[in-house]
């Protein structure tokens, strides 16, 4: 079993930055790759940044590239998602996953958080 817990979401204004984190826990021994996808109301959830679970490759969506950060903790049992340069068209629930392996597809990923609200305007 694996918990995956999201906090860090909140109210910015266009061009400010947040930085969003994932704590996962259970009582499990497996490695996973972890995920950020995002949904913004009327939308579908749409994959926003991964990393496997050394840390060592990492993807993004191609509308956050170069503004977002995914990371892991040294323990890689917390991830990171910073975010830069925040538009309001990144206004969205937030929600990070583990999974088997890194990628941009929902399936891959078995645990999900309850999201975290990420609000971006004026």
């Amino acid at each position: 079993q694996v918990q995956l817990v999201e906090s860090g979401g909140g109210l910015v204004r266009p061009g400010g930055s947040l930085r969003l984190s994932c704590a996962a826990s259970g009582r499990t021994f497996s490695s996973y790759a972890m995920g950020w996808f995002r949904q913004a109301p009327g939308n579908e959830r749409e994959f926003v940044a991964a990393i496997s679970w050394s840390g060592g490759s990492t993807y993004y969506t191609d509308s956050v590239k170069g503004r977002f950060t995914i990371s892991r903790g040294g323990a890689r049992n917390t991830v990171y998602l910073e975010m830069n340069s925040l538009k309001p068209e990144d206004t969205a629930v937030y929600y990070c996953a583990a999974g088997s392996t890194a990628s941009r597809d929902e399936y891959r990923y078995a645990y999900w958080g309850q999201g975290t609200q990420v609000t971006v305007s004026s």
